[in-house]
């Protein structure tokens, strides 16, 4: 469906405009068409390739979805793939996409499957003119900004919840619990990942040396989203690898806890086996054995036994196996 369609000129709001009306404001000076679109129908997407003559290669892309994240040039149109981040109601990591298509004097932005939207980002824009008079690249950068910008807070978050998991790892009986934790962590951080790395390996096309005609005005807006995607994936790198510490060291901490029970166990069976061994023994049915016919034999048998167990629980527990 179509969100907006807004002519602008040398920065200034000109009027919303229909789309059938695009093709007669890129003919005027000075002017350039932001279009936004939200989930749109292959209907709407050829009338907007007839109308801003974008090529079929991007446009497939942005009607079929499911794009690695991305920076393509066809003529002098830029064809800029994002992944937006979210989480679902119930909780779930959801991952959308923003398709941007940039000329010299137009901006079609096509978002997928994202209840995330870009209002605010040309309410910003509208408040700046003398930065809207850059034109479309500095509204291609205003929405790479805004979409970039989205990542801190979910990085923020998964930094949190793993400080979170990491208080827990000491506590005796969650280790099946934290393992489960650190796996859906990881996933999650491993999603946020696959969004940003790739962007920033794109973005460094569009600043330094050769660039596209349409950023050429706003080369430093766009390092300085080089810059904000190098943060992040050194910030994402970070949380992998403290999670795959964390999963070590919670699995040494189920193998000390596993040890620690097999020791109790090995203890009182010694403890058992002793008191088995002195039954087992009077046990026997021989008629000449010294005992068997004194009044104290049998208190004394178990003051044995009982001795010599209570000894061993005593050694046992002395070096810390009970």
């Amino acid at each position: 469906m179509l969100v907006n369609c807004v002519a602008y000129r040398q920065g200034t709001k000109l009027a919303d405009v229909p789309v059938e009306s695009i093709s007669d404001h890129l003919v005027q000076p000075d002017t350039f068409v932001w279009v936004a679109l939200r989930d749109p129908s292959q209907q709407e997407l050829e009338q907007m390739q007839e109308e801003f003559n974008l090529h079929d290669l991007a446009v497939e892309d942005a009607l079929k979805g499911h794009q690695r994240p991305k920076i393509e040039e066809y003529g002098d149109t830029l064809f800029v793939a994002m992944h937006l981040v979210e989480y679902s109601p119930t909780d779930e990591l959801v991952v959308g996409e923003v398709h941007v298509f940039a000329g010299s004097n137009f901006v079609l932005s096509v978002r997928k499957r994202s209840t995330q939207g870009f209002l605010g980002v040309r309410q910003r824009c509208e408040r700046e003119p003398e930065l809207l008079g850059l034109g479309a690249g500095f509204v291609l950068y205003a929405l790479m900004d805004a979409v970039v910008d989205r990542y801190f807070p979910m990085v923020d978050a998964l930094d949190t919840e793993l400080e979170t998991v990491e208080e827990r790892i000491f506590e005796r009986g969650t280790g099946r619990s934290n393992i489960e934790r650190l796996y859906e962590l990881k996933r999650r951080v491993t999603t946020l990942r696959h969004a940003v790395a790739p962007l920033l390996d794109a973005s460094s096309r569009l600043h330094g040396g050769r660039v596209p005609p349409v950023c050429m005005r706003s080369e430093d807006y766009f390092r300085d989203i080089s810059d904000h995607l190098a943060r992040l994936l050194m910030s994402i790198d970070a949380i992998r690898e403290t999670i795959g510490t964390a999963i070590q060291v919670n699995l040494s901490m189920v193998t000390i806890e596993e040890s620690e029970v097999t020791k109790r166990l090995a203890a009182w069976a010694g403890i058992f086996a002793v008191a088995t061994f002195f039954v087992g023994v009077w046990g026997m049915n021989f008629e000449h054995m010294p005992e068997l016919k004194t009044w104290w034999g049998y208190p004394a048998a178990l003051t044995l036994i009982g001795a010599t167990c209570g000894t061993l629980w005593w050694r046992f527990r002395r070096s810390g196996w009970l």
